[in-house]
């Protein structure tokens, strides 16, 4: 997600402002952002951003290096940072350096959301409603396929179902999507549920490292006549449980993480998964100048 091939995709929507932490000539850590007016965010174009370390890096070094971003950007006339920091599940290492100045910083807490995901080293199995519900899609002969077939599923089941529903479109365009799986096939694939040779449901699938991420998900209106969805998570869950970590649902929660989705949490949960949360925090970038962590 941080690779620029991912990046450049939506650079028309954003200003830029990534930078390179180096020490000894040697780059130690990213941060992933853009500009509006005199405040920084880490990138608002990625569902996740934040500050980015080296697995060399450890703790006093990352709050170095942290530090001097606040200070550069202070030069630069660039007065507060908004930094989201990344689910502990998508790192390879421990890396709660971050959070950790935060706190001693004062940073203000924004938005924490309410992300559900599995566990694959404690996996659980599915409630009662979801056995059902993949029993029906067998006994209603169910097909699922990584197929890439990216147009099929986006222009009769994802693109009509949030237009009606929500009257909004993907953030990403079919386009847009076609463009990225191309350039990243291992990263993003197409993953579609048929009944005789008819597509009823699909899932555009982010892979990372460590997680599974069902970056869109939909299907028509007899998804719960045919168990499409219930057949399409059990499929996926099960394809990656000894290649992956995690499992990722994605958020239930809206409004800055205040208001919670109890349905969308019940289904989740009755396929095994379990609350994560991912915190987004706004820093003073003047900070710099007073800090400091006082030690033994």
């Amino acid at each position: 997600m941080f690779h620029r091939d991912f990046m450049e995709y939506h650079q028309d929507r954003f200003e830029d402002f990534s930078l390179m932490v180096f020490k000894d000539d040697q780059l130690i850590a990213l941060l992933p952002a853009n500009i509006v007016g005199s405040h920084v965010y880490s990138h608002q174009g990625l569902t996740y951003g934040s500050f980015i370390v080296s697995e060399k890096a450890k703790l006093f070094s990352v709050t170095e290096a942290f530090k001097s971003v606040l200070e550069f950007l202070n030069s630069q006339g660039l007065l507060q940072l908004t930094i989201h920091i990344i689910p502990s599940f998508y790192c390879l290492l421990p890396s709660d350096e971050l959070q950790y100045f935060l706190f001693r910083a004062n940073a203000q807490l924004v938005k924490r959301d309410v992300m559900m995901v599995i566990d694959y080293t404690y996996k659980l199995k599915f409630q009662k409603k979801r056995r059902e519900g993949i029993n029906k899609a067998v006994r209603n002969g169910l097909v699922v396929k990584i197929d890439n077939d990216f147009d099929g599923f986006w222009t009769k089941i994802l693109i009509p179902n949030l237009s009606n529903k929500y009257g909004v479109s993907p953030v990403h365009t079919l386009d847009e999507i076609k463009v990225l799986a191309s350039k990243f096939p291992k990263n993003i694939i197409q993953v579609n549920v048929y009944k005789d040779d008819v597509i009823v449901a699909g899932t555009t699938v982010f892979l990372t490292k460590t997680t599974v991420h069902p970056q869109y998900v939909s299907a028509n209106n007899n998804k719960n006549t045919y168990g499409s969805l219930d057949l399409l998570y059990d499929y996926l869950i099960e394809l990656y449980k000894d290649d992956k970590n995690y499992f990722d649902f994605n958020t239930s929660s809206e409004d800055q993480g205040n208001v919670l989705n109890e349905g969308l949490i019940f289904w989740k949960e009755s396929c095994g998964a379990r609350a994560f949360t991912s915190d987004v925090y706004t820093i003073e970038t003047e900070v710099f100048k007073t800090f400091k962590i006082p030690l033994l």
